[in-house]
């Protein structure tokens, strides 16, 4: 029996052309290079210029993602923008971005799941494509999230940087069987119990302010290796499908000891994880889309491979896509 898959034609990303290093924080507040790397694994991170906005980062994804796929703008009917740094308040960014791709027809929204963003927003438009509601969809993950950092705390400010990552999606009749392009299936979860665990201390309703992003990071780490791999383990009965399939763990790039941590008690092959978050740091929403285009442009990432997707973000929000290129 047939079925309709959304499959990846093409994927692009972004990142702001400032790099800021670990030792240029060190010089700044009580931290060093040795402290952050132990911790985290994280090296630099890019940050957005003043007047570069989240939809900027976006639009030159997207850009980069048609690019890719061979197809122009005006053949997407559905954008889908995840991220927690959105330009104002309303309109969604998506509708920025959907402007300055000259795309005028079609349908355009943000997604906030802050960190799971992007397999959220992932899962949302490979539902309306699978639903023949639209035919072709842009999914991005975006984010500026310097601009939500307390810059004099040190726990949280070494952590993030800014980026964009996007994946073209399209509509095909595929065979029905795990062998298929597209995305094979995804898993969704969330428990608002933990929100004081990781969110950002502002907001329009509640206080008029933007505010700054607020972590317990030993507690995001203790629960986020059990919360990964619980809806990876769904995604491995969904399909029939185990460790030893996947070509490419693709995880939501926070901290190298978690996503090692992850990959261990999954059995995971340390050869089959992309990595970047050394260079990006973590760009929440963005930071999955990046570290595809990443392993895309070097080749690791070919059509036919089972890519595993995973993310963990604040809320708790978490969750699990497999998506055969």
């Amino acid at each position: 029996m047939t079925k309709i898959r959304s499959v990846v034609l093409g994927c692009g990303s972004y990142l702001p052309g400032q790099v800021v290093t670990n030792a240029q924080l060190a010089a700044r507040i009580d931290t060093s290079d040795e402290w952050i790397v132990q911790r985290t694994g994280i090296r630099e991170r890019h940050i957005a210029a003043e007047g570069e906005f989240t939809s900027h980062l976006a639009i030159k994804a997207a850009q980069a993602a048609l690019s890719d796929a061979g197809v122009d703008a005006q053949s997407i009917e559905l954008i889908v923008l995840a991220t927690s740094t959105p330009d104002n308040t309303f309109p969604a960014t998506a509708v920025t971005v959907q402007n300055g791709l000259g795309i005028h027809h079609g349908a355009a929204f943000d997604l906030q799941a802050v960190c799971s963003g992007f397999v959220f927003a992932l899962a949302t438009a490979d539902n309306f494509l699978r639903s023949g509601a639209y035919k072709r969809a842009l999914v991005i993950g975006a984010e500026t999230f310097s601009r939500i950092l307390d810059w004099n705390d040190r726990g949280t400010c070494v952590l993030f940087g800014d980026g964009a990552g996007a994946v073209v999606l399209e509509a095909q009749e595929q065979a029905g069987k795990t062998a298929d392009r597209g995305v094979l299936t995804t898993h969704l979860r969330s428990d608002g119990r933990h929100k004081a665990k990781l969110f950002v201390d502002g907001g329009p309703s509640s206080t008029q302010t933007v505010g700054h992003l607020r972590m317990e990071g030993r507690e995001v780490f203790k629960h986020a290796v059990g919360m990964i791999t619980d809806v990876i383990v769904d995604a491995f009965e969904a399909t029939g499908l185990n460790a030893d399939s996947i070509d490419w763990f693709v995880p939501h790039q926070a901290n190298k000891r978690i996503i090692d941590a992850s990959a261990h008690k999954l059995h995971i092959a340390p050869q089959k994880v992309v990595l970047t978050v050394d260079r990006h740091g973590n760009t929440s929403a963005a930071s999955i889309p990046l570290a595809l285009s990443v392993a895309r442009k070097d080749g690791r990432i070919k059509r036919g491979d089972l890519v595993l997707l995973e993310a963990m973000g604040g809320g708790f929000t978490w969750g699990s896509a497999l998506v055969r290129w």
